[in-house]
């Protein structure tokens, strides 16, 4: 870099640009005053070469450069484009090849740490449970500072790992990454803006930072104010949303007039429409509806219906109540829960509900207000075509393209961690039956009521799940591998770890041992763990073992089960097995099945040939929706009977001949 020439300041002023001390401009080797007009510069300028021309949208070519604008305290790196900065530039740092035109100011004003640090005061509005956001926060961090109150030293730790990281990222300049564009917009002050940016028509961003990067960029659109926050990459927030002391994870989608404060939206949200305050959105977290709020509550993998609500004030101490829906769950259309309550695992809630019940240990249930009571199905949405769909769906709908993956996600329906509590849920239910009768026709549980039958029908769909699992862990263990002998077989068998014993946990979307997550907070306690990179590293350390450590749940599972150690489990221990499971496989196929078929009866056909005979009718839904016999999902359960039987088959004739 170099100072202005006399005869480039002589250039410059024939341009109509000012300033009141030339000499604090320094600029390129090969710079060229032939793009710079109507600019006024002050404090420290730093200017790269304008060379390049950048398309615009409509097919618009402009030259880079700059053009009616006010810089202060400003780094422009080469071929930045700058048009009609109504107020002015100061201090920040722009990076090449960005666009900026018809925006009000950009500034940075005093020390900033751009939203990291944040207080955020989720599930409890009246405190003691806030969180502090920052650049690499991760749903599982996140996840720690909320809910482990209990481990003080830790959430100290925490906080102050946090606090040093907001201190390594203060400035007084701000920066705009590389191609980055700035069209139209309002006030943008305090913001860090990272790379490949677009922020068109936006109204006020205000104290934050926009991680966006080249593999993912973040779009922010028309209208939108946000203030205090941290925006990850792939995010997308439009249509006069709100953003207030908010984290917004990587590929959220925020839209249609959403509001959302003191909140966090980790990894593949959507809100749209509705309301958010004070909640602990985990990964896929969705509502799309405008009568909807979500309030004092932590999701994950929720689909809020239209009109869902949930209230965290009976009107003595305050909004001082929380609620846990647990993941996988679904609140149907003007659903309501008094908090505090906590919903079990792929649920689904119907109706009205204020008893503040806990049914954690009866995942996969039906919540369903009748006479103002609220009635559980237990097991139920195991045989629900919803729920395959969704754990369908959720992989496929997976919008991070950051090679950085902040959240952990592990997609699987049963695992350790809804597998133990069926177990459980299977000794609640026997133990009420044993209690009140086998023949009573309701049963009392957590406030809520269970019938006979669907009491008696939960133990048997939770063990049809307990044996699905045990199944598919047991075959993916021996799979393609040829057996000689028994001795091949139990070394087959043996753990590769360990590390997976007792009770595993959900830390929003990090399924795992609690034993693992304990020394992890362990490690940040006596300092071994010093930064956010290494938490997160250690969550991905431990998500990468997954598998290993489910075998090592699972296998001591079918120990329990064959009353003797692997070591001693025979060929026919694991044939008998294989065919549990795949009575399970096909029982459960079977269900959903049948629950399909239901989308296709005539109650499902109302409304379609509206003109015409029942004949006129079948034809349009069969163009409309196609036939039962031909829909995907359909078929694809048909399938999947298939493939499982053949797989169980084909390893019992892998082993029935080894003695």
């Amino acid at each position: 870099m170099r100072g202005l020439t006399n005869t480039e300041i002589t250039a410059l002023e024939a341009q109509a640009c000012t300033c009141p001390d030339w000499s604090q401009i320094s600029v390129a080797d090969r710079f060229s005053t032939e793009y710079i007009r109507h600019v006024h510069f002050s404090g420290k300028i730093t200017l790269g070469l304008f060379e390049k021309e950048i398309a615009a949208k409509g097919g618009i070519v402009r030259h880079s450069g700059i053009y009616h604008a006010s810089l202060h305290n400003t780094t422009i790196g080469d071929n930045v484009f700058i048009n009609k900065i109504n107020c002015y530039i100061a201090n920040y740092n722009i990076g090449e090849d960005s666009f900026i035109e018809n925006t009000e100011i950009i500034v940075t004003d005093g020390e900033t740490s751009f939203g990291n640090g944040t207080s955020v005061a989720l599930l409890n509005e009246g405190g003691g449970r806030e969180i502090l956001i920052s650049d690499n926060l991760s749903s599982h961090i996140g996840y720690i500072m909320a809910i482990y109150r209990h481990r003080k030293e830790c959430i100290k730790r925490l906080k102050e790992i946090t606090d040093e990281y907001s201190k390594s990222v203060t400035s007084t300049m701000g920066t705009i990454g590389k191609g980055v564009r700035i069209i139209n917009c309002g006030r943008i002050e305090n913001v860090r803006i990272g790379d490949c940016a677009t922020i068109e028509e936006t109204s006020n961003l205000c104290n934050g930072s926009i991680n966006s990067s080249s593999f993912d960029p973040v779009y922010i659109g028309q209208n939108v104010i946000a203030k205090n926050f941290i925006i990850s990459s792939g995010a997308t927030i439009t249509d006069a949303s709100l953003v207030e002391n908010t984290f917004i994870g990587q590929g959220v989608q925020i839209g249609k007039h959403f509001s959302i404060y003191d909140s966090v939206y980790f990894c593949n949200c959507q809100g749209f429409h509705g309301e958010a305050c004070a909640i602990f959105g985990g990964p896929y977290t969705v509502t799309h509806h405008k009568s909807s709020l979500l309030i004092a509550g932590m999701f994950s993998f929720l689909n809020a219906g239209s009109g869902s609500n949930q209230s965290n004030h009976m009107y003595k101490l305050g909004p001082m109540h929380q609620g846990v829906v647990e993941r996988g769950s679904k609140t149907t259309s003007d659903s309501y829960i008094l908090w505090p309550a906590k919903v079990g695992a792929f649920s689904l809630v119907m109706g009205r509900h204020t008893q503040h019940s806990d049914t954690s240990d009866l995942p996969f249930s039906y919540l369903i207000e009748n006479d103002d009571a609220t009635f559980i199905v237990p097991g139920v949405n195991l045989k629900s075509v919803g729920t395959i769909r969704d754990a369908q769906k959720w992989p496929k709908r997976d919008r991070r393209k950051d090679p950085v993956k902040l959240d952990c996600i592990n997609f699987n329906l049963l695992s350790p961690y809804t597998i133990q509590k069926m177990y459980s849920g299977i000794n609640i239910l026997r133990s009420l039956q044993a209690l009140s009768g086998e023949t009573s026709e309701t049963y009392s549980y957590q406030s809520t009521k269970i019938t006979n039958a669907s009491l008696r029908h939960g133990i048997g769909f939770y063990k049809m799940a307990i044996e699905k699992f045990l199944g598919n862990s047991l075959i993916k263990k021996l799979e393609k591998t040829q057996f000689k002998s028994v001795e091949e077989i139990r070394e087959q068998l043996k753990p590769s770890s360990s590390i997976g014993l007792g009770r595993w946990v959900d830390i929003s979307g990090l399924i795992a041992p609690k034993s693992e997550i304990s020394k992890l907070l362990d490690d940040i306690e006596n300092g071994t763990i010093r930064t956010i990179n290494e938490i997160n590293a250690r969550f991905q350390y431990i998500h990468s073992m997954y598998y290993d450590y489910e075998w090592t749940w699972a296998l001591e599972k079918l120990e329990e089960k064959f009353g003797k150690r692997y070591t001693e489990f025979t060929v026919q221990d694991i044939i008998s097995q294989v065919e549990v499971w795949r009575k399970s496989v096909v029982d459960l196929d079977n269900l959903l099945y049948e629950d399909a078929k239901k989308e296709f009866n005539l109650v499902a056909r109302t409304g379609f040939g509206a003109d015409g005979d029942d004949a006129t009718k079948l034809q349009d839904f069969e163009n409309v929706r196609g036939s039962f016999e031909n829909n995907p999902f359909v078929l694809a359960v048909q399938e999947h009977i298939k493939k499982k039987s053949a797989l169980g088959q084909e390893l019992i004739d892998r082993i029935k001949d080894i003695r």
